[in-house]
C-alpha cells in the first residue's frame, strides 16, 4: 500500500439526510466518505451524476420536493446499495424503499432505509492504528468503567426516513413543495479512523434537513427552479483513550481508560436557484444553477490526526455551474462544470485567562489560535446514454460517465498565545468513473449503477508504538500529534441495483 505524507489541517464534512447538490461539502483532507451516502434512486448517476440540463425523475424529488409535479404517474421502488474500501479499510450496505404518487394536484413521497457500516479493520503490516489498539498491551488494560465494551463492533447501524408534499397549480405552471428527512447516525465512516490512537469510538446522533421548493414551467421547454433549505447535524464521538500508569504491586507499566466526548454540529441554510431552458436547436439543452450555504459550527471536533486546534467557527460556500445536454436518436450526452469558492474561519477559545509571549493577557473566551482556509475547488461531470430496444417495447440503455473533482485550498493560521502566522496549501484530485445499465419492461424497470472512486484515503500514524500528546496547551488548545500523519491510497467502489414499478 503506498503511502501519502500530508500535513492535516482540519476536516469538516456536512452530511445530511438527503445528500445533494444543495448541500456544500467541504474537507481538508482527501478522506473517502461520500460513497456511505450515495444511497437514493437515480437515472443518471450511470452518466456521471449530470443534472443541469437533464431530467432525473427519481432524484429530482428529494433534491427539490418541488419537482415531484414532474412524477406523472405513482412508482415504487427499491434501490440496494452496496459500498466497499480497499485495503479492508471498511464498508457498508443500504436497504432503501420509497414511493411518490400523484392524486389530482397533489403529490408527494415517503422513503426509508437502513444501513449497515462495516468498520475499518486494522492492518499490523502497514503499521497504521485503525482505532484497535494492539493485543499485546490490551492484556494490560485497566477498564473499571467498561469502556472498551462494543467500541469495537464490526458493524453498526444507520436510519433513514424521508417524505414530501407539494400542489400544482396549473393555471400559474407553478409546483410548490416541502420535504423533510431524517438520519438516525451510529457509524459515519472513516470518523474512527480519525482518532488514529484511540482504542475506540462510538458514534451516535442525527441530522435534520428541512426544504421549501418552487417549480416555475416558463413554456417552450425553460423552467426555473428556486429552493431553501435548513440543515441540522448533531454527532457526539465518545473516545476510549488508554493512559500508562506504573503499578508498583505488578512492578509493571499499565494502561488505564479513559472518556473523551468530542462534538460535532454543524447548522446550515442554504440558496439553490436553477434554470434550464433548450437551445436554439432543439436537440441541445442547457442548464445554470446557482448555490449558497451559510455554515455556522458550534462544535468542531478535536480530531487528534489534526493539528490545528478547532472551537467554534462558520463557513460560506457558493457553487456556480452551467451544463449542456444533448438528446437525439437514442443518445443522449451530457457535460456539468462547477465552481465552488469557500471560505471558513475556525478558532480556539481560552477556557481561562492566558498570556502571550509579550505577557499580555487573553481573557477566558478570547482567541488563542484563528484558522482563515479559502478554497477554490472545481467539478466535471459528463456522461453519455445509448438506448437500444428490446422485445415488445422494452427500451434498455447503457450509460457511462466520469466525474472529476479538484480540491484546493490555502490556510492562514495565527498564534494569538506565541504572536506567529503560518500559511499552507493543499490541493488533489479525485476521479470517479462511473456505469449503468438500464433494462425497461412494461410496467417494470430495472437499473443498475456502479462507480469507482480514486484519489482519496484513509489517515493513520505511521507508529502503533507512538501516541498523541492529548495534554492541553494556552488554555484548551491540544498539541499536535506525535510521530508523522500518513494517508494511505483507497479505492471505493460503489455498486446500486434499483427496482421501480408503477402504481395502479
Amino acid at each position: 500500500m503506498t503511502k501519502r505524507p500530508v500535513c492535516l489541517s482540519f476536516l469538516l464534512v456536512v452530511l445530511a439526510g438527503t445528500a445533494s447538490a444543495q448541500l456544500i461539502t467541504i474537507r481538508t483532507v482527501p478522506v473517502s466518505l461520500d460513497d456511505q451516502f450515495q444511497i437514493f434512486p437515480s437515472q443518471r448517476a450511470g452518466m456521471g451524476g449530470l443534472s443541469f440540463a437533464l431530467a432525473d425523475t427519481l432524484l429530482d424529488p428529494f433534491s427539490n420536493p418541488a419537482k415531484g409535479a414532474r412524477v406523472r404517474a405513482g412508482q415504487f421502488f427499491g434501490s440496494p446499495t452496496f459500498y466497499s474500501v480497499s485495503s479492508n479499510a471498511g464498508g457498508g450496505r443500504t436497504l432503501p424503499l420509497g414511493a411518490f404518487a400523484r392524486r389530482g394536484t397533489w403529490f408527494g413521497g415517503v422513503w426509508a432505509a437502513l444501513q449497515e457500516v462495516d468498520a475499518a479493520q486494522p492492518d499490523v503490516f502497514t503499521g497504521l492504528v485503525t482505532g484497535v489498539a494492539p493485543l499485546d498491551i490490551r492484556r494490560t488494560i485497566v477498564d473499571p468503567d467498561g469502556l472498551l465494551n462494543g467500541v469495537n463492533a464490526r458493524t453498526h447501524g444507520n436510519q433513514f426516513a424521508f417524505a414530501s408534499l407539494g400542489r400544482v397549480y396549473p393555471e400559474a405552471g407553478l409546483a410548490l413543495g416541502g420535504s423533510v428527512s431524517w438520519a438516525g447516525l451510529h457509524a459515519i465512516d472513516g470518523v474512527d479512523l480519525l482518532y488514529a490512537s484511540s482504542a475506540g469510538v462510538r458514534q451516535f446522533g442525527h441530522s435534520l434537513d428541512f426544504r421549501l421548493g418552487a417549480l416555475k414551467e416558463l413554456g417552450a421547454g425553460r423552467s426555473l427552479e428556486a429552493l431553501v433549505l435548513y440543515n441540522r447535524f448533531r454527532m457526539s464521538h465518545d473516545v476510549t483513550r488508554l493512559d500508562f500508569f506504573w503499578d508498583p504491586g505488578a512492578q509493571q507499566p499499565l494502561q488505564r481508560t479513559r472518556l473523551e466526548r468530542n462534538l460535532d454540529y454543524t447548522d446550515t441554510w442554504g440558496l439553490h436557484l436553477q434554470y434550464e431552458r433548450p437551445l436554439a436547436d432543439s436537440v441541445w439543452r442547457i442548464g445554470w444553477v446557482a448555490t449558497a450555504n451559510h455554515m455556522s459550527h458550534p462544535k468542531i471536533p478535536n480530531y487528534e490526526i489534526m493539528n490545528i486546534p478547532r472551537d467554534p467557527g462558520g463557513s460560506n460556500a457558493f457553487n456556480l455551474g452551467v451544463g449542456v445536454a444533448k438528446t437525439e436518436a437514442g443518445t443522449a450526452f451530457g457535460l456539468d462544470v462547477v465552481f465552488e469558492p469557500i471560505w471558513s474561519h475556525t478558532w480556539a477559545d481560552a477556557a481561562g485567562p492566558v498570556l502571550d509571549v509579550l505577557g499580555n493577557t487573553i481573557p477566558a473566551g478570547g482567541m488563542t489560535i484563528e484558522n482563515r482556509f479559502r478554497f477554490s475547488n472545481a467539478l466535471l461531470r459528463m456522461g453519455v446514454s445509448r438506448d437500444f430496444g428490446g422485445t415488445t417495447g422494452a427500451q434498455h440503455a447503457l450509460q457511462l460517465g466520469l466525474i472529476v473533482r479538484s480540491i484546493s485550498y490555502s490556510l492562514n493560521q495565527f498564534d494569538h498565545v506565541q504572536l506567529a502566522g503560518r500559511r499552507q496549501t493543499e490541493s488533489w484530485v479525485e476521479w470517479t468513473p462511473t456505469w449503468g445499465l438500464r433494462l425497461g419492461f412494461p410496467g417494470l424497470e430495472i437499473r443498475y449503477q456502479g462507480r469507482m472512486t480514486n484519489g482519496t484515503g484513509r489517515p493513520g500514524i505511521a507508529s502503533p508504538n507512538v501516541f498523541t500528546d492529548a495534554a492541553p496547551r494556552g488554555g484548551g488548545i491540544i498539541a499536535a500529534p506525535s510521530g508523522p500523519l500518513t494517508l494511505s491510497d483507497v479505492t471505493v467502489v460503489s455498486h446500486q441495483f434499483s427496482i421501480s414499478l408503477p402504481l395502479r
